[in-house]
C-alpha cells in the first residue's frame, strides 16, 4: 500500500516557509511497502524501476542545475543496487507525488551544497532495499535461500546451482516482495560505482539539444507572457494604460500580477515588444530615495556600533588587543552581486478550476508546489510542479517569486498554458542578490609576533531577514557566521586564537538579499585569508607558516597539500603566490593562486591549485570540475561582480553592465583531492570562496597593494 498524506493547504505552506533551506513536515520515509505502479512497469521501490529489458530507472529528488548531483545520487543507489550502470538512467519523481506517498523522497531542495551530503544514507538504503528484493524474488523462483544468491551487473546468481537471472525478469515479482527493514550498506572501500569518476549522465542529451530546459518547454495551445515588476524593492505599481498595447500583433490580454504588469503573447519577443510600450507608473515609496552611497553609510556606522549579536566569542579580545604589543588593523568591504543565469527566470503554468500543474526549473521543487498553490487557490493535492533541468541556480531559483507570477497569469486565462518568461532587464533588476557587507578587523601581536586577540566586526545584510525572517535565532542569523563558527559542518573557524570576538551589525537595506553560491562564505573567507596575510606580513613572517602555526588540523592539511603541490614560494620569475583556506558546507578547502601584474597594473591569474577534503568523494572527475566551475563563477565575481544602487533601483541591467569572465582570462585549475572518508561534505560551493582570497593575497605579493573592496576592476593595480 502506498502512504497517502492528508495534507490541507495551510499545513503545507506553513511548513513550507524555508525559503532555501530543508523542510520539516514529520513524515516518515517508506521504501516501498507493495509497489506502486508507475505507468505500465512496475517500481522495486520508490527509488528504483528495472524495466524488462534490464533498463534502471533511478528516482532523484533533488535538482541538476550543471553541479552533476543527479549523476552522484544515481552512483550512490546503483552502487548499492549492483546494476549495470551502462543501463542507468533516471527521473525526477514530482514533488506532489511525494507528499502523496508520505514525502518518501524526502527533501526537494537543492542549496547549501546538501544534495548528496544530506541524503546518501537513505538514497542508499533505497538501493540496497531494492537488490535484497530483487535477489529474494528471485530465490522464490528458484526455490532456494536468498542468502546463497548474490547480486553483480543486475545478474542474480544461485551459489549452488549457478543458476543466473537478470534484473528485468523478475523485477515484477519483487516488486510484490515486503522490502526488509534494516539493510546493510557497503563500505566505501569496496565501492565499484560509487567513488569513481564516471561519466555524468546529462551530458549526451546537453550536446544533442535534446535536453529540455524549462525556457524550451512547448504545450498545446501555450502562450507566452512577460512581466515588468516595480523598480524598486517595496515599491507599488500605481497605473498602467493597457489599451496602448492590447492590439499590437500578438498580444493576447494584459493583465496585472500584484505590483506588476504582465502581457500574454502568441511569442516572448511580441510579449515583450508590447510590455516595453506598456506606459505605467510606479510609487517607489522610501526606497526609491536610496542610492549605493546611503547603503555604504550604514553599513559603516555599523562597524562601531555598540550592539552586535555575537556568533563567536573566546577569551576577552578587546583586552588582550588593547595590551598587545603590535596592533593591525583593517577595513574590508564586499558589494551586491547578481547570481547571472544564463537561463533567466521562467516557469509555464496551465490553471483550471479544479487543478493547477507548473513545469519549470527549480531549486525547490516542494516550496515550488507551496508557492503554485498559495497563488492558484487550490489544496497542495491539486496541484504538481514537473521539474525541468536548470539552466544555472545558484542560489537564485531557491525562491519560487518566478513560479507564482506564472500562476497567477495563468489563473487569469484559465484552460491555456502560459509560459511566462523573464527578460534579462527584468532578471537582472528583480533578484535577491549576494548580501552587502563591511568588516572591521582588529588584531593584537605579542613581541614574537603571535596573534593574541583578534576582534572581527561585520555590518551587513541577513539573508535570513530578507527572505525567512522566521529563521532568525533571537533576531540573529547564523547563516552570517558561514566559516567562523566555533565548531560545526557548516562552516568552522580555521585558527586557534586565544582570544576572539567575531560579531554582526546586522543592517539592512531595502535592495533583497539572498542565498548566492557560497553564501556568506565568500566575504567570510576575504576577510579573514587577507587579514591573516596583513598579520603575517605585520609580524614579519611567511603567510604560510604564520598560518601552520595556529591553524587547526584538518585546515592546515589541506592547506599544505596545496601548497606542495603549486610549488609555492618557488613561482617562477615575476609570478606570485597567494594563499586562502576555509571550511563551509561541511568540506575543507585551501587554494594557492599564481599572478603576474604588468607594469600597466594588468592582471594575469596563471594557476590556481585548489585542494579539498569533503569527506567522501563520490565522482572525483565530477569534483574537479566543480572546482573549475566555482573558480569560473568566484572569480568573475571578484573581478567584475558588483551591483550598484540609484534612486532605489538596480543600475545594471544586461551583460553590457554586468561583465563576466572571459575564457582567455581563465586560469589552470589543478586539484588536490583527498577525502578521509570519516564524513560527508558538501562540493559544489566550498571552493568558490577560497578562489578570490588567493588571488588578493598574490595581488598584494606581486604590487604592494591590498585590495581591501571588490570588485577587483576598480583598483589601480600597477605595482606601489
Amino acid at each position: 500500500m502506498t502512504t497517502q498524506t492528508a495534507l490541507n493547504r495551510r499545513t503545507f505552506l506553513a511548513s513550507a516557509a524555508a525559503v532555501s533551506g530543508g523542510f520539516s513536515l514529520g513524515f516518515g520515509v517508506p521504501f516501498g511497502g507493495a509497489a506502486a505502479q508507475t505507468a505500465d512497469v512496475p517500481e522495486v521501490n520508490a527509488w528504483v524501476v528495472v524495466k524488462a529489458d534490464d533498463t534502471v530507472v533511478i528516482r532523484i529528488a533533488r535538482s541538476e542545475m550543471g553541479q552533476g548531483t543527479l549523476t552522484g545520487l544515481a552512483q550512490l543507489v546503483a552502487e548499492e543496487l549492483e546494476c549495470d550502470w551502462s543501463k542507468v538512467t533516471t527521473e525526477y519523481p514530482t514533488p506532489g507525488q511525494n507528499l502523496a506517498r508520505g514525502r518518501v523522497w524526502k527533501n526537494y531542495s537543492t542549496g547549501g551544497s546538501r544534495g548528496i551530503r544530506e541524503s546518501h544514507d537513505y538514497v542508499r538504503q533505497g538501493g540496497a532495499a531494492a537488490r535484497e528484493m530483487l535477489v529474494q524474488a528471485a530465490a522464490k523462483e528458484w526455490n532456494v535461500p536468498a542468502a546463497e544468491c548474490s547480486a553483480a551487473n543486475s545478474v542474480i546468481t544461485h551459489k549452488g546451482s549457478g543458476k543466473t537471472t537478470t534484473y528485468g525478469k523478475v523485477a515484477a515479482a519483487a516488486a510484490k516482495i515486503e522490502p526488509p527493514k534494516e539493510v546493510k550498506l557497503k563500505d566505501p572501500k569496496d565501492w565499484k560505482i560509487a567513488g569513481k569518476g564516471l561519466k555524468r549522465l546529462d551530458t549526451k542529451d546537453k550536446l544533442t539539444g535534446a535536453q529540455i530546459y524549462g525556457i524550451d518547454l512547448k504545450l498545446p495551445g501555450m502562450l507566452v507572457a512577460t512581466i515588468r515588476d516595480t523598480p524598486v524593492n517595496g515599491g507599488k505599481l500605481k497605473s498602467f494604460d493597457a489599451a496602448k498595447v492590447e492590439k499590437m500583433p500578438g498580444v493576447k490580454k494584459v493583465v496585472q500580477v500584484e505590483n506588476a504588469v504582465a502581457v500574454v503573447a502568441n511569442t516572448f519577443w511580441q510579449a515583450r515588444t508590447a510590455i516595453n510600450a506598456l506606459p505605467a507608473e510606479w510609487d517607489a515609496g522610501a526606497g526609491g530615495k536610496v542610492s549605493s552611497d546611503d547603503i555604504t553609510a550604514m553599513l559603516a556606522e555599523g562597524l562601531t556600533a555598540e550592539n552586535a549579536f555575537i556568533g563567536n566569542r573566546a577569551g576577552d579580545a578587546k583586552s588582550a588587543i588593547a595590551g598587545a604589543v603590535k596592533k593591525v588593523e583593517a577595513t574590508y568591504s564586499y558589494p551586491y552581486q547578481h547570481h547571472v543565469t544564463m537561463e533567466p527566470m521562467n516557469c509555464t503554468a496551465l490553471w483550471t478550476a479544479d487543478k493547477c500543474e507548473i513545469w519549470g526549473p527549480t531549486q525547490n521543487g516542494e516550496a515550488a508546489l507551496a508557492a503554485a498553490a498559495e497563488a492558484s487557490g487550490h489544496p497542495v493535492a491539486k496541484c504538481d510542479v514537473h521539474k525541468t533541468l536548470l539552466g544555472g541556480g545558484f542560489g537564485r531559483r531557491g525562491r519560487s517569486d518566478y513560479v507564482r507570477q506564472a500562476v497567477l497569469i495563468a489563473k487569469q486565462m484559465p484552460g491555456t498554458p502560459i509560459k511566462l518568461v523573464w527578460s534579462r532587464e527584468e532578471d537582472m533588476t528583480h533578484c535577491a542578490y549576494h548580501p552587502v557587507t563591511q568588516c572591521k578587523l582588529t588584531a593584537g601581536l605579542d613581541a614574537s609576533g603571535k596573534v593574541v586577540g583578534m576582534h572581527m566586526r561585520i555590518s551587513g545584510q541577513s539573508i535570513l531577514a530578507s527572505l525567512n525572517p522566521q529563521g532568525l535565532q533571537n533576531g540573529m542569523d547564523p547563516v552570517t557566521f558561514q566559516g567562523l563558527n566555533p565548531g560545526g559542518a557548516e562552516g568552522q573557524f580555521g585558527y586557534e586564537i586565544p582570544n576572539l570576538l567575531i560579531d554582526h551589525a546586522m543592517r539592512n537595506p531595502h535592495v533583497l538579499a539572498g542565498f548566492w553560491r557560497g553564501v556568506n562564505l565568500n566575504h567570510n573567507a576575504i576577510y579573514v585569508e587577507c587579514f591573516i596575510d596583513e598579520m603575517a606580513k605585520a609580524a614579519g613572517q611567511d603567510p604560510l607558516e604564520f598560518r601552520l602555526k595556529m591553524g587547526k588540523e584538518r585546515h592546515m592539511a589541506v592547506l599544505k597539500a596545496v601548497a606542495e603541490k603549486a610549488g609555492y614560494g618557488k613561482a617562477p620569475a615575476g609570478h606570485f603566490h597567494g594563499l586562502a583556506q576555509i571550511m563551509g558546507f561541511g568540506s575543507y578547502v585551501a587554494a594557492c593562486a599564481e599572478v603576474s601584474v604588468s607594469d600597466q597594473g594588468q592582471l594575469k591569474i596563471h594557476k590556481i591549485v585548489a585542494g579539498t577534503n569533503c569527506g567522501h568523494a563520490v565522482n572525483p572527475a565530477q569534483i574537479e570540475r566543480q572546482i573549475a566551475g566555482s573558480f569560473v563563477y568566484g572569480l568573475t565575481a571578484a573581478l567584475y561582480g558588483e551591483v550598484t544602487v540609484k534612486d532605489g533601483a538596480i543600475e545594471q541591467t544586461n551583460f553590457d553592465t554586468y561583465n563576466m569572465m572571459r575564457i582567455d582570462e581563465m586560469p589552470k585549475v589543478e586539484c588536490v583531492i583527498m577525502p578521509t572518508n570519516d564524513f560527508w561534505g558538501g562540493v559544489g560551493e566550498p571552493t568558490i570562496a577560497v578562489a578570490a582570497p588567493a588571488v588578493l593575497n598574490a595581488i598584494f605579493a606581486a604590487t604592494g597593494k591590498r585590495v581591501r573592496s571588490l570588485p577587483v576592476m576598480n583598483h589601480d593595480l600597477r605595482k606601489a
